[in-house]
Parts: C-alpha cells; sequence; structure tokens
C-alpha cells in the first residue's frame, strides 16, 4: 500500500506552482550563490523531472479506464483552471491531440516572481517528462514556448502505433 497521496484534484496546477516558486526561489538564490547558476539550474532541472514523472504516474493510477489521449485531455482542465492558460485546440481524437497555448499565465507568473530566467524548468520541461510518467506510449512533441519568448506554445501528442505481434 501505497503512502504517497492522490494528487489534489482541487488545486489548480497554477496555484501549486506558484506555493512551489514561493519555496524553491530562495533555495535556487542559494544555491546560485553557492554553486553558480549552471549547477543551480542542473539541480532544479533534474528535481523537477523527476517530480513530473512521479506526478505522471499518480495521475495515471488514477485513470479508471486506464490511461490514453482521451484520458490526458480529461485532466487538462487542471492545468487551464483560474484561466491559467488560453488554449486554441487543433485536433483531438485517438491518435492525436494538437493545441496551442496563447496565453500563458505560468510564465507571466514566473516573471513577475522574478524567476523568469527558471521558469521553463519549473513549468514547461514538466510537459514531456509528466507524459512519461503517465503513458510511455503517448509521444509529445514542441519546437516553442511563451516562456521562451514565442507568440505561442505548440503542444503536440500522439499515440504511437501499437507493434501488431
Amino acid at each position: 500500500m501505497s503512502t504517497t497521496p492522490a494528487p489534489d484534484l482541487q488545486m489548480g496546477i497554477l496555484q501549486r506552482r506558484r506555493i512551489e516558486a514561493e519555496i524553491i526561489k530562495p533555495l535556487y538564490e542559494e544555491m546560485k550563490a553557492a554553486f553558480g547558476e549552471a549547477a543551480a539550474k542542473g539541480v532544479i532541472e533534474r528535481a523537477i523531472r523527476k517530480a513530473a514523472i512521479e506526478a505522471g504516474k499518480k495521475f495515471a493510477a488514477q485513470a479508471k479506464d486506464g490511461t490514453s489521449l482521451a484520458s490526458f485531455s480529461a485532466i487538462q482542465p487542471l492545468w487551464t483552471k483560474e484561466d491559467a492558460l488560453l488554449i486554441e485546440k487543433l485536433r483531438e481524437d485517438k491518435e492525436h491531440l494538437d493545441f496551442n497555448v496563447v496565453r500563458c499565465r505560468y510564465a507571466e507568473m514566473y516573471r513577475e516572481m522574478g524567476l523568469g530566467e527558471i521558469g521553463h524548468l519549473l513549468s514547461c520541461n514538466r510537459d514531456g517528462t509528466f507524459i512519461e510518467g503517465y503513458d510511455e506510449r503517448i509521444e509529445f512533441q514542441r519546437t516553442q514556448t511563451i516562456m521562451g519568448g514565442a507568440s505561442h506554445c505548440d503542444f503536440r501528442y500522439r499515440m504511437r502505433a501499437q507493434d501488431g505481434g
């Protein structure tokens, strides 16, 4: 029996990320002072990657009928709650989930908090690693982010073709 609590499905991810960032900011500043910016960013990147994969696994465990692009899409409102993301859906079916984020309050929040230099580590980099934990059959591709200065983030998810054998 696992002692790990289930994800809080009531709290939006934007609110969760703000709380995390308030804790991470002074730690990041201390790591930068002690070890240098590159080392501090490396620690944050590795820690967030592990946390995102674990979060994906926890959400997958709660998918009643197993994981799929449909079950993944069904949890997206947690990320968009409180108008955190303004999304333009492009395609959604059993094998594709394509959308663009045209406004990202996560990026705005990190910049306002003085964490713009690591905002991509705190949020953007989670997207691909979360899906690794959620369902390794789903491939993720994104070529640009608002956090990185683009006009929009291009999210493309694909369900890998199943082997016939």
